[in-house]
């Protein structure tokens, strides 16, 4: 496929796409990859039964910094003590990343087992500051994952509508998000883990649809509801924007410029559940899934920092210039910065305790990890069945 790939970035959106003779020629093979889970295993000995298992979910930006994510994972104590990872935005062959298969090469130097589901294939470097990288990507793979002490099984992929086109910006890609579920073989019993990416650029009630599919989709695949105990993490986005359109979103903008940015802060961004993303978290609760329990409520996963150069011009691609001065002005008691909690944690059938938020892989440092907080929680082994 990758011959064709700069003269299909060409292509101004999906319709034209799918009207390129060239698309014809491999639409068959990139449907196989998009539809294919990747498993394997690196773990050198069977892990042991533990009191409680620990559950992180983290949004790895790409695995850019992988090298210091690795570090982390090896080395802090509470990532290096963390049984199920639950991974979101993992690169395989991009430049952006070091052309690394990041959830793989993480299993292989963590000696666990992995699952890894496509989302998209890249037909260029990315957005933004990834535009700059000089080499070139080797494969063009994009997705989420799951790292685990325990056997994987059962591994299955949901795939997800899109928000927008995702021909129609400057990042050219074929494919949609996908979120990825397990069966991970806990000694005390099987819990089916999700890992799952809900769209940026999109609605809050497309980022509901998209929720309520994954639910669909666990029972679809896996027979009854309940059959297993379940957690589900991951990067909601829950922004509470519509940001399908740059309209709608400078409107929004505009509509919590009038409501009060310290009433903003406090009320919605750090409690989507609300207002603005209610109908998402309803749902949920609708389906016997608990978030308020797994979740440190009122504490951000992720800040909007006006003078981040890399968040910036991301945003410049879809947003005009001239709506960064009303942003830096109604940020101005705040240091430029907004917090925003997106990251979270479900659960069905499962007892959990002391969730966590890490904000020093993000905060304070010279070089961030990610532009994404790691979340933990425990999941007590009794209630697996």
């Amino acid at each position: 496929m990758m011959p064709h790939f700069a003269a299909l970035a060409e292509c101004g959106d999906t319709p034209e796409l799918l009207r390129h003779p060239l698309y014809e020629q491999i639409a068959p093979a990139a449907a196989l990859v998009l539809e294919t889970a990747e498993t394997d295993t690196f773990a050198a000995a069977e892990a042991p039964a533990r009191e409680c298992y620990r559950f992180l979910a983290w949004n790895l930006e790409r695995g850019i910094e992988f090298d210091g994510q690795l570090e982390a994972l090896r080395s802090h104590n509470y990532l290096s003590s963390s049984d199920v990872l639950l991974l979101t935005e993992t690169d395989v062959g991009m430049a952006r990343s070091g052309n690394r298969h990041i959830a793989r090469d993480l299993a292989r130097e963590l000696g666990m087992h992995y699952a890894f589901a496509p989302c998209y294939v890249n037909l260029s470097k990315g957005a933004g500051i990834e535009y700059d990288v000089r080499s070139e990507n080797e494969l063009g793979l994009h997705g989420n994952a799951v790292l685990s002490r325990y056997p994987l099984t059962n591994v299955r992929s949901v795939r997800l509508k899109n928000g927008k086109d995702k021909m129609a910006g400057r990042e050219k890609r074929l494919g949609q998000q996908t979120a990825l579920v397990v069966d991970v073989g806990l000694p005390g019993g099987t819990i089916t883990a999700v890992s799952v990416h809900l769209d940026a650029q999109s609605s809050q009630r497309h980022r509901r649809d998209q929720m309520r599919d994954v639910l669909e989709g666990l029972s679809g695949l896996d027979g009854p509801a309940g059959a297993n105990p379940v957690i589900i993490g991951g990067d909601w986005n829950t922004t509470t924007y519509n940001s399908s359109r740059a309209f709608h979103a400078i409107m929004g903008f505009w509509l919590r410029v009038f409501m009060g940015a310290d009433n903003v802060i406090d009320n919605h961004y750090m409690h989507p559940y609300n207002h603005f993303e209610r109908e998402l978290f309803g749902l949920l609760e609708s389906r016997g899934f608990d978030f308020r329990g797994c979740n440190l409520l009122g504490e951000h996963t992720t800040s909007y920092d006006v003078d981040d150069v890399k968040t910036h011009k991301n945003l410049r691609e879809w947003v005009p210039a001239w709506c960064f001065a009303f942003i830096r002005w109604s940020l101005r008691n705040h240091g430029g910065k907004c917090p925003l909690k997106i990251d979270w944690f479900a659960t069905r059938g499962l007892k959990a305790r002391d969730p966590v938020i890490l904000h020093e892989f993000r905060e304070g440092r010279k070089q961030p990890l990610s532009d994404h907080d790691a979340i933990g929680i425990d999941i007590l082994v009794e209630t697996a069945t």
